[in-house]
């Protein structure tokens, strides 16, 4: 799966670095009031898709901070987590103070995902 991945990468490089080889030539921009400039066209195609990338984000923005703001008044109306305290009958949790502990079954806190497994 990581070769094929890797493959189209390598294709969509190599496409794109044709598409810029082919198109080295001039372009004449003609702007308002008879201001004219000139660049070859990859930059110009890479200028506006940059502009059109600004353009996109800066359009979601104000849904991405509505969306935050849902969130943190989600989180301000969840209850207080109840902190239960593990009898002081072993060893290891009269010298921690008292704090409880994860039972064995499980390994991970319930509210935190689990850790993922390296990849091979």
């Amino acid at each position: 799966m990581r070769l094929l991945t890797w493959l189209l990468r390598g294709l969509v490089f190599f496409v794109l670095f044709a598409f810029a080889l082919n198109n080295m030539h001039l372009v004449e921009l003609q702007w308002f009031w008879g201001y004219r400039s000139q660049a070859p066209m990859v930059f110009i195609v890479l200028a506006v898709f940059g502009l059109g990338c600004a353009v996109g984000v800066l359009a979601m923005v104000p849904s991405w901070w509505r969306h935050r703001r849902d969130a943190r008044q989600r989180l301000r109306l969840l209850p207080e987590k109840i902190v239960v305290q593990a009898p002081a009958a072993t060893h290891a949790n009269s010298r921690s103070g008292g704090h409880s502990t994860l039972p064995a079954e499980l390994q991970h806190p319930p509210d935190m995902p689990a850790p993922r497994k390296p990849g091979k």
